[in-house]
C-alpha cells in the first residue's frame, strides 16, 4: 500500500480529472438528448427523421470509433480541439443517442389527453413540452437516466488512451512505474469507480423517491 499512499496526490489529480470529464458530459449529453427526444416527438417530419437517424446510426457505432473521430477528423475539417474537449465531445455525441431514447420513453409515458388539453387552450407545442411533458417525463425516467451516467463513467476510460489524465491513465502510469503494485492500484482504481456509480445511484433511489412522493 505504500505506492498507493505515496502517490495519494496522483490518484487524487485522476479522480478529479474522471469526475469534470463525466460531470461536463452528462450535462452535455443529457441537453443534446432531450433536444434529440423532442425532435422524435416532434409534428414535423425532418425533425423526426433526423433524430431518428442520428440515434439509430451513433447507438450502433462503437464508442471508440467516436473518440477516434472527435481527434482525428474533426482537426481534418479545422475543428481544433486539446484531449479533454475531444473526450467532451465524443460521450457528449455518444451518450446522447442513450439519453434520448430514455427521455422519450417518458415523453410517450405522459397521457396524451394532457398534450390535448394544452392545444385546448392554446399552448403551442413547444409550450405543452416545456411546461407539462417534459417534466412529468424526467421524473418518470430516473432510473434509466441513471443507468445510462454510469455507463458513460465507464467509457470514460477509454478517454486515458487518447492521453487524458483520467483515473484509468494514472493506473497506468503507476503499475509502469511499480509492477509490483498491481494488485492494490488496481483495487483503488475500481473503488474509486464505484464511489461515483454507487453514489449516483444511492442519489438517484433517493430522488426517485422523493419524486414518487410529491407526486
Amino acid at each position: 500500500m505504500s505506492t498507493i499512499i505515496n502517490n495519494l496526490g496522483i490518484l487524487w489529480s485522476g479522480f478529479a480529472m474522471t469526475l469534470a470529464l463525466v460531470a461536463v458530459s452528462s450535462i452535455a449529453a443529457l441537453i443534446l438528448g432531450t433536444i434529440l427526444a423532442t425532435f422524435r416527438v416532434s409534428p414535423v417530419p425532418i425533425l423526426r427523421s433526423a433524430s431518428t437517424v442520428y440515434v439509430e446510426v451513433i447507438r450502433n457505432i462503437p464508442s471508440t470509433v467516436i473518440f477516434f473521430f472527435a481527434l482525428f477528423a474533426l482537426p481534418q475539417v479545422d475543428l481544433q480541439m486539446d484531449f479533454f474537449a475531444a473526450a467532451v465531445t465524443a460521450l457528449s455525441v455518444y451518450y446522447a443517442a442513450f439519453f434520448c431514447e430514455a427521455v422519450r420513453s417518458g415523453i410517450n409515458a405522459v397521457a396524451v389527453g394532457q398534450l390535448e388539453a394544452a392545444r385546448a387552450v392554446g399552448m403551442t407545442f413547444g409550450m405543452s413540452l416545456r411546461q407539462i411533458v417534459l417534466p412529468q417525463a424526467w421524473r418518470s425516467v430516473i432510473p434509466p437516466l441513471i443507468n445510462v451516467f454510469i455507463a458513460l463513467v465507464k467509457t470514460s476510460a477509454i478517454a486515458s488512451a487518447f492521453g487524458v489524465a483520467e483515473m484509468l491513465n494514472v493506473m497506468e502510469r503507476l503499475i509502469n512505474s511499480d509492477a509490483t503494485a498491481v494488485l492494490p492500484i488496481l483495487l483503488t482504481t475500481a473503488v474509486l469507480y464505484l464511489a461515483i456509480t454507487l453514489t449516483a445511484g444511492l442519489f438517484a433511489g433517493r430522488l426517485e423517491r422523493k419524486v414518487a412522493v410529491s407526486r
